[in-house]
């Protein structure tokens, strides 16, 4: 090919490309644009329900800057206002009431408080039930309001009740089992006092002694077999106007001949002098003491 037709084709094919130019499209076109508006309007949609819902669940959940509903973060702690709710365990250092209104803690089976060491272990538990209260712990203590006085305490060796005074209000009374030790036993006024054991003995045992009086009234001694009076060291000191011992069986006295052999019996009386001194008189025979005594038991 010559020089000369090289440039015509050259010039031919340069006129075609010019009249019949290629266009290539960029961008997204046809069904591709429509699902990606529609998944731009979908989430459209889903962003505005979203900030609805968030905000309906502020506005409904009471939100602000210092807690929501009736919980406040204040600093001192948290404080809830109204009645609450929990579902799962507590664990709080301190719950305290305000001022003016109780604390009120509240279940449908019973209410449970626990105390655990450092190591996880329990040391003390107090669960309030239906039928009963219990509580397990080392040692109970009730304490009064004012000076923090122990009034009841517990423990595995022993129960101290610290009050002033202890009443017991049952038709039965107190029951024990084992020995009591008090330093003093007094009725309510106007009651009489009873110290009753209905199928064993009653034993009152002091090392310094032990002293009943009845300054208004009578003091009485009543037993179904023998009555003693026993002193080991001491002596029996009876101190009244008149002692008198009445429902004494009266003997019988008979003289008999020397010869006869039938022992006689002697029936002797038995004289009280002013001194306090006791001693034997023979009946008959005339009494002794002097008749200022104003005493003189017969028998």
């Amino acid at each position: 090919m010559t020089r000369e037709q090289y440039i015509l084709a050259a010039q031919q094919n340069s006129l075609a490309r010019t009249e019949n130019p290629q266009f290539y499209p960029v961008g997204i076109y046809g069904w591709r644009k429509r699902c990606l508006y529609f998944f731009v309007l979908l989430l459209l949609v889903t962003m505005i329900v979203n900030l609805a819902m968030t905000i309906w669940i502020l506005k409904v959940m009471n939100f602000t800057v210092d807690g929501m509903g009736n919980l406040r973060v204040t600093k001192k702690g948290i404080r809830l206002e109204g009645i609450s709710e929990f579902l799962l365990p507590l664990y709080v250092k301190e719950i305290n009431s305000r001022k003016d209104s109780p604390l009120v803690l509240q279940s449908d089976r019973n209410v449970t408080v626990n105390a655990r060491n450092h190591m996880g272990q329990l040391t003390g538990q107090l669960t309030v039930g239906a039928d009963a209260v219990e509580a397990q712990c080392k040692r109970f203590e009730v304490r009064a309001n004012e000076g923090g006085k122990v009034l009841f305490s517990a423990d595995e060796d022993e129960i101290v009740i610290g009050a002033d005074r202890l009443k017991v209000t049952g038709t039965e009374g107190a029951v024990f089992g084992h020995s009591v030790e008090t330093p003093h036993i007094r009725a309510e006024p106007s009651q009489d006092l009873k110290l009753e054991s209905p199928t064993r003995s009653l034993v009152m045992e002091a090392p310094r002694g032990v002293q009943i009086n009845a300054a208004a009234g009578d003091l009485k001694a009543t037993c179904r077999k023998e009555l003693h009076l026993q002193s080991t060291e001491g002596e029996i000191f009876l101190n009244a106007d008149t002692i008198r011992l009445g429902n004494l069986p009266v003997g019988s006295f008979s003289s008999s001949s020397p010869s006869s052999s039938a022992p006689r019996q002697t029936i002797y009386e038995i004289c009280i002098c002013p001194n306090g001194k006791l001693y034997l008189s023979p009946a008959g025979a005339g009494s002794t003491c002097q008749s200022s005594s104003n005493i003189c038991l017969w028998s």
